[in-house]
């Protein structure tokens, strides 16, 4: 299985490494860091590289390269949705998953590793489990582990580690009980410059946070389960039901966790929720250039975009833009060619707008094509795709829950052509 993990920053050291099997030389790496050196951006890395002896899977998130060394025929997915979770406990235990804090943590992040792989196989993968058996850090923790010489690991194995629910822990007790569900969607797209949808699909989750008392049993139901495809569930998500009756039912795990992820990609579901009309037009003599673009809703039921912000990366040729935006405000940086408009919210009565004229270098030909504009966006209140969630029940406890679910839609790679 998994060897050894490598934790890369983005200016190629490695910070961190941990070794379960056999010590696997840093060197092993330096495949890595070619194909680092080849690829445009850090996301373009590739998620697989294999090299003479070992293969080396990767994610890229917080600006770390998590790199997993594996000398076996192993389902890469499965290292990869490990390597994801890793990512996630860190984010979990520290509030944020940066260099520093795992450097200013680093003795719970070894503690940690150790108990979430067993000989390089996954073991205990469970945030709440985890925080049983490795306390998370805090400053009186810290300062009294400094004096005593003390470690964080706890001092009993976790209740829920040996039942038949391993991610909820038993005698769980609340004074207030609640059930909390986010369902957020984001959703990719490239417009083409008539407006017209060339690609769309959406990504979406179900985010949960559950604080409830016992061993409740809780049933989801949605108004139009078929929109989701490509489903992928939580451990706890009983799948048989799903099968027969399309009804989430599932014991929850206690605190937050990730009940279910999906897929919508037929074009025909997908609604784009924003236009953008744009005039960018570079004369063939001239050194001047035209520059206006306008953001305007659509298809939100109602709902109001907000968060907007827009960047285009402009041609080599542009030295400046004198721009006025009807609203936000706007840069554009002369060395990087990068032009970025905070909008903030859209107004449907006043459209935002920003207009003016380009300069171009002397002596240039006119660029071969026109800028591609990039949109992000937040939608509060509103699932694109039209799922909502028609009602959660509780089963196997006495006391009634407070029950709230949040809809929300946001961009991710959503790029329009002009």
């Amino acid at each position: 299985m998994i060897h050894s993990l490598f934790l890369i920053n983005a200016s190629g050291d490695i910070f961190l490494e941990k070794h379960w099997k056999s010590v696997v030389s840093r060197s092993v790496c330096d495949y890595f860091f070619e194909a680092q050196e080849r690829a445009s951006e850090a996301e373009n890395v590739p998620p697989v590289i294999s090299t003479p002896h070992h293969c080396l899977l990767s994610v890229y998130r917080h600006k770390i390269f998590f790199v997993a060394v594996i000398q076996t025929e192993v389902p890469p997915l499965f290292v990869i949705e490990f390597l994801h979770r890793v990512v996630d406990t860190f984010q979990d235990y520290f509030g944020v998953c940066s260099e520093v804090m795992i450097k200013d943590n680093v003795v719970v992040v070894y503690e940690v590793l150790e108990e979430m792989l067993d000989n390089g196989f996954p073991l205990a993968t469970e945030s709440n489990i985890l925080k049983e058996l490795i306390k998370p850090p805090t400053i009186l923790r810290t300062v009294v582990n400094t004096i005593t010489g003390s470690t964080n690991v706890g001092d009993q194995l976790p209740t829920g580690q040996l039942s038949v629910v391993p991610w909820r822990r038993t005698g769980v007790k609340y004074s207030n009980n609640e059930a909390y569900f986010d369902v957020i969607e984001e959703i990719d797209a490239i417009i083409d410059k008539s407006g017209s949808t060339v690609t769309a699909e959406i990504q979406g989750v179900i985010d949960a946070c559950v604080k409830l008392t016992g061993m409740p049993d809780l049933t989801l139901s949605f108004m139009n389960p078929r929109l989701l495809d490509d489903v992928s569930f939580h451990p706890c998500v009983r799948f048989k039901r799903w099968e027969s009756e399309r009804i989430l039912s599932f014991i929850p795990p206690d605190g937050n966790f990730r009940l279910l992820s999906y897929h919508v990609s037929a074009q025909n579901l997908v609604a784009i929720p924003v236009y953008v009309k744009h005039n960018i037009s570079f004369r063939d003599s001239s050194s001047l250039g035209r520059f206006e673009i306008t953001v305007g809703p659509k298809q939100t039921m109602g709902k109001t975009i907000e968060g907007v912000m827009v960047t285009s990366q402009m041609p080599k040729g542009v030295l400046n833009m004198s721009l006025t935006p009807s609203q936000g405000t706007h840069v554009f940086d002369p060395v990087t060619k990068l032009l970025t408009w905070d909008v903030g919210k859209i107004n449907p009565q006043k459209l935002p707008n920003l207009k003016g004229s380009m300069n171009l270098q002397a002596g240039t030909s006119k660029p071969d094509e026109n800028p591609t504009i990039n949109l992000q966006f937040k939608i509060q209140q509103l699932a694109i795709s039209g799922l909502k969630v028609n009602r959660l029940d509780m089963y196997g406890e006495k006391y009634k829950p407070f029950k709230g679910i949040k809809y929300m839609t946001k961009a991710g790679k959503f790029q329009v052509r002009t």
